[in-house]
Formats: C-alpha cells, structure tokens, sequence
C-alpha cells in the first residue's frame, strides 16, 4: 500500500510539472514585422543573390522559412483586413482597395487582448484608419524613418506587465521608391517579364535598396525586442502584404504577386534552419497566434491553425489556395479570381473583354511607374517588348499554368487538351468556393473596354480636359 501510494503521489507531481502553465508570464512574445509591396523572389533568403537581406538571412538560419506562403488578396487594405479578420475579401467586406472591412469581422487584435495580451501596433498594420474599428491598445503611424524611434519609445516607457504582441509596419519597399540606389543598375538581373531599359533597370535597383532599408529597419526592432525581453525567447514573424508594384506582381493573382516571404524564428521551440513547403495563407496566422496563447478561435471563420507546422509535426496543411482581387480605386479595375494546388493554377479573368491597367501604366510616376514609356517605345521596335506590354493589357478569360514545368506562369495551357479534366476540375472547384463564400464580384465601377483607348491615353486626356 505504501508502494502504491508513493507511486501516485511521484506521478501526481510529474503531471503538475508537465502540465502546461496559463499564467500570463508564461505566454511568449510576439513581434510580427510586416512589409509593404515585398515580392517573395526578392530576398536572399529566396534564391536572389542580387538582393542584400542579411536580417532575413539571419532570421531563415535561426528559424523556418515557408516556401509558399499566400495573402488573401495582392493589394493592401483587402490583404491586411483578411489578415485581422481570418476571413476572404467576400467576407470581410474589404474587396477592394480602399474599400473599408466590415468592423464587426477585424477581431484578430480583440481576441488576442482577450487572451490576455497588450497589443501595440506601429508604421503600416491596419490599412489607412481601419485601426479605429480594430482596438490596438497603442497605434502610432509615421513615416517610415519615424517607425523604429516610435517603437523605441514605446518600450522605454511601457509599464504593462502583460505579454505583448508588437506588430510593426514598414512603409517600404512600397512607392514611390527613393533616388537613392544602392545597387548598379548595370549590374542587376531583372525579372524575365520585364522590358529590359534604362529607366526600368534604375526602378529595379530603387526597389531593391528599399527592400534592403527595410531589412535593416527590421534588425533595429530585433534588437530593441531583445534588449526589452532581456533575450531572444519570443516569437518573430517577418512577411509581406503581397508582391512589389510591378507588372504582373501586386493586383495581379499570379505568384508575382500572391506569393510572400514568411519567415519564423523562436529559439527553442522552432527548429532552426528549416524549410517547409507547406501551403499557408495569411488568413491562418490569426488562429494560429490564438491556438499558440490558449485563445478563443472564433467559429466560421477561413483560416485554420498551421501551429503544428510550426513545430515541425507536420510538412502539409493547405491543399488548395483561393486568391481574389478586385479593383483598386478608378485606376486599376479588373477583376481575378484564382485557385492553386501545390500544382497547378487556374486563373480566371472575370471581365477579359477590358484593359488590364494598373496606377503604374496609367500614372507612370517617378519612383513608380516612370519605366512605362521606355516599354512602349521599345515594343515598337521589339516584338518580345511588344508581347509582353500586350500580354499586361490584355488577358484571356482562363489561364492555366503546371507549377512543376513553369514556376514563372510564362506559358498558359488553357487550350491544351492534355489539361482538360485539370482545368474543369479546378473551374469547378473555384465556382463553388465563390458561392460558398457568396463572392458575386461586387464592383462599384465600370472596367475601361479594350475598344477604347488605353487607361494612360484616357486619363492624360481628362486631365488636359480638367486643366482647360
């Protein structure tokens, strides 16, 4: 009997030492750092050995680098409220840019404080002033300089003593770019969908150097976070709302511009130097930051916790990723709607019979779009410059892509009959979601017809009109 009761009591307390601790002291350290415009091919951590991302770099040697990471919607106000909400644009209610999200879905920010979190939020987070209906307990924008001084000052006079989820926004590499270049036009590889000119190869090198401030504003945090904490014992996130402002990239569906770098770093608990291939959305980091504090995960919402990837108890979750955009403002009127497999990707042009036109063609601004008219002078005299401004303004209704043979999405097989059951298939599938999610491509405008002329012609010849 004495044996017995001895034995109970050793496993009683073995079973208190294990059991998980809920006191607010033991729930980690958050620190999300967001990018604005951040293509996933343009880091070193992602194959570009142009690109200097040393914090990125560092961050993929002490922690686990997802290869296929996607955003809800590429352009920044439908990226960011599926980000808070765990819900698609249709659901949300932010499909378009600019368009405001229902306030009752941005619950992300509550739910965390609820689970007994401080949440601060500085630079770029929420979109324009969605973070009014989102709760922050501190937000504070700024210019991106500004950004790592208002951080510092936050936590030199926060006295909370709750866990805190910190999430900064960094304005970069969105435009309009800097003069600076910190690279050689000269000497840089651009993309192969781009025109190879002067203007663009100073454009290409801008952006970069962007992205590489950014990294660097990046490490400035770490430090601070490590110098605050007293160590390195909390979660870093690193991410972007979509593909840089670029043909072909942001407000486009095609990996350019959906596809993001998502690197996670927790010493101890995240296996350092790991990749996974697992499919993610950034609708699944709201209920995987709930699963990972002991939260309320609210019901019916889209994402779903990738927490086991994490950890490394897994290398799947998403079979299939559902990506939308819709229009942005006056200027950028087209709507898209894709589903992608591990695979394959079909994409579908809701309205080909329009332009498709971005602010980059239509405004062609220094530190934006000023490369445009060096494309149109070139595909003057160049058919490969020719195809590919042609192929930017216009799009066939279905486009259908094998991953494996072409991760650049170069050569539509949509009329390929090798494909045919695929493509049903997955027109199916992406027919289905739209009525489960009671997507109906809502527009608050008219699309700009190919009969007419381009929307840069259009808008130069308004604004003569406006003038006079």
């Amino acid at each position: 009997m004495k044996k017995e009761l001895l034995t109970s009591v050793y496993i009683t307390i073995t079973s208190l030492l294990l059991a998980p601790v809920s006191s607010a002291e033991e729930k980690p350290n958050i620190v999300i750092f967001l990018a604005d415009d951040h293509g996933v091919a343009e880091s070193s951590v992602y194959g570009n050995s142009d690109i200097r991302t040393p914090t990125m770099a560092s961050m993929a040697e002490q922690g686990l680098v997802f290869d296929k990471a996607f955003v809800a919607s590429p352009a920044c106000g439908p990226s960011r409220s599926a980000l808070l909400s765990g819900l698609m644009p249709a659901r949300n209610g932010a499909e378009e840019n600019h368009q405001p999200p229902r306030a009752k879905t941005q619950i992300m920010v509550q739910r965390m404080k609820d689970a007994g979190y401080e949440v601060a939020a500085f630079g770029k987070v929420a979109h324009l002033n969605y973070g009014e209906m989102i709760a922050f307990d501190i937000e504070k924008g700024g210019r991106r300089e500004e950004i790592g001084e208002h951080v510092k000052e936050y936590l030199d006079h926060r006295t909370s003593d709750k866990p805190l989820l910190l999430i900064v926004g960094d304005h970069r590499p969105h435009v309009p770019w800097l003069k600076e270049m910190a690279y050689e036009p000269k000497n840089i590889t651009l993309p192969t969908e781009f025109v190879d000119t002067t203007e663009t190869r100073e454009h290409w090198a801008r952006y970069l150097t962007e992205i590489t401030g950014m990294d660097t504003q990046m490490a400035n945090v770490d430090t601070m976070a490590k110098a605050y904490f007293g160590n390195d014992d909390f979660l870093f996130v690193y991410t972007a709302d979509h593909g840089g402002q670029w043909p072909f990239g942001k407000w486009n569906l095609y990996d350019k511009g959906i596809n993001v770098p998502f690197i996670v770093r927790w010493p101890g608990h995240i296996e350092a130097g790991a990749r996974t291939n697992a499919m993610v959305s950034w609708i699944d980091i709201f209920p995987t930051l709930l699963e990972l504090v002991d939260g309320e995960t609210p019901m019916g919402i889209d994402g779903k916790s990738f927490l086991p990837v994490l950890f490394g108890k897994t290398n799947t979750h998403r079979d299939v990723i559902y990506t939308t955009t819709t229009a942005d403002g006056e200027r950028n009127i087209y709507p898209i709607r894709s589903v992608r497999t591990a695979r394959f990707k079909y994409l579908r042009n809701i309205l080909p019979e329009a332009y498709h036109s971005t602010h980059s063609d239509i405004l062609r601004l220094d530190g934006a779009g000023g490369y445009w008219d060096s494309w149109e002078q070139a595909a003057k005299l160049d058919p490969k410059a020719k195809g590919i401004v042609g192929k930017y303004y216009q799009r066939p209704e279905i486009e259908f892509f094998d991953l494996e043979q072409d991760p650049n999405e170069q050569v539509n097989l949509a009329s390929n009959p090798e494909y045919k059951d695929q493509i049903l298939k997955m027109s199916k599938m992406l027919d289905m979601w739209m009525k489960e999610q009671g997507d109906t491509v809502r527009m608050m405008r008219n699309p700009m017809p190919l009969q007419g002329p381009t929307p840069h012609v259009l808008n130069a010849k308004q604004l003569i009109k406006k003038k006079s």
